[in-house]
């Protein structure tokens, strides 16, 4: 009997070691972002080794950006993604309204291989919020037909507005925000002084202003896809657009295009804990290992956006199938020649500015 209490007391235990090993993996982590290459880019560089170190599962969701479903889970108690890809702007509003999680940066993420605390080795200005981890650094650029105007070159912002000597139509996206700061800049605005300008009435006038010298040359576009298609086809010979799309269209699909760094408009994206999550503390493991100084120089081997650590840049290497150096392809290697946005002027100005911008559209 007791041989039988003893066999019966090892399996009870075996089954119970197993079930708690299984419970510690049981938990499955609902990870909300952008969809396309760059959830890819996330799954290659973080899922996936971290479901191989822990056996997690990582579940990606897509969404199209903005807080309107979070705030939904959040006022009817029901909380079903567990960490949210936004964009900085998001991650402040989300922040002041309860519905991200505050995050202690030193504490809670991991700090930089040579042991500098993480708040030291994110870049500057990337933590703007205590609910947001940076993870990249991408920006809205111009990009140009390289065999549109012979033996001439565009080298900075101010050409985009010469349609004397760089002639053929603009295609810039449908909104006031980013327009006016590139017609101050190519009025002769230094950078550093763009938002002072803006700030004034006689600032506003000057943008439209430089702005109005190139509006019969533009196209206006409001899908993220169409400034590539027009230059593509011809139909434009300057294009606004994100640094990711450019890059697919240069060294992907072999456009005959190159990029404009100068006065690009950088832009903060990370991660954000729903405060009301149902899985805090696993998240918070995968969201510091999905943080750290491998996994976001490991995010640039799959696309051209640089990693928001300090630690990263320099371990930027080839892309994953191209085989091609990401480095020069990364909108931080070339931070000096662009701003990030103001968030809190755009917060303060936004409806009027578009309000003015539609009007001055009909005009």
């Amino acid at each position: 009997m007791k041989k039988i209490l003893k066999s019966s007391a090892i399996a009870i235990t075996s089954v119970a070691v197993a079930t708690m090993a299984w419970s510690a993996h049981a938990v499955d982590l609902n990870v909300v972002s952008w969809g396309g290459a760059y959830t890819a880019s996330q799954i290659n560089a973080y899922h996936k080794p971290y479901t191989k170190k822990t056996g997690v599962k990582i579940n990606s969701i897509d969404y199209s950006g903005g807080l309107a479903e979070m705030r939904a889970q959040t006022e009817a108690g029901n909380v079903t993604w567990d960490l949210v890809d936004v964009v900085l702007s998001d991650a402040i509003t989300g922040c002041d309204e309860g519905m991200f999680r505050p995050i202690n940066i030193d504490k809670e993420m991991a700090a930089a291989p040579d042991g500098t605390p993480a708040s030291k080795d994110f870049l500057d200005g990337t933590l703007q919020s205590e609910c947001f981890v940076p993870l990249i650094i991408y920006s809205t650029v111009f990009a140009y037909r390289a065999d549109a105007w012979s033996g001439k070159k565009p080298t900075s912002i101010k050409d985009v507005f010469d349609t004397k000597n760089f002639p053929g139509k603009r295609t810039l996206q449908k909104s006031p925000v980013n327009n006016l700061e590139w017609a101050l800049l190519a009025d002769g605005v230094p950078l550093a002084k763009v938002y002072d300008v803006l700030d004034t009435d006689e600032g506003k006038d000057r943008a439209f202003a430089k702005l109005a010298t190139i509006k019969k040359d533009v196209i206006w576009w409001t899908v993220g896809a169409v400034p590539p298609q027009l230059l593509a086809d011809g139909e434009a010979v300057f294009g606004t657009g994100y640094n990711g799309r450019w890059f697919s269209a240069i060294a992907e699909e072999k456009q005959p295009f190159a990029m404009l760094w100068d006065g690009q408009v950088l832009d903060i994206d990370g991660f954000a804990v729903p405060a009301k999550g149902k899985n805090v503390d696993e998240v918070m493991k995968f969201l510091k290992f999905s943080t750290d100084t491998q996994r976001l120089a490991d995010q640039a081997k799959y696309i051209s956006y640089g990693p928001a650590r300090k630690s990263s840049g320099p371990m930027v290497s080839k892309h994953a199938t191209l085989g091609i150096d990401m480095g020069p392809h990364m909108p931080t290697k070339y931070a000096d020649q662009g701003f990030l946005t103001n968030f809190k002027w755009w917060a303060d100005n936004s409806d009027e500015m578009k309000e003015r911008f539609a009007a001055w559209l009909l005009q």
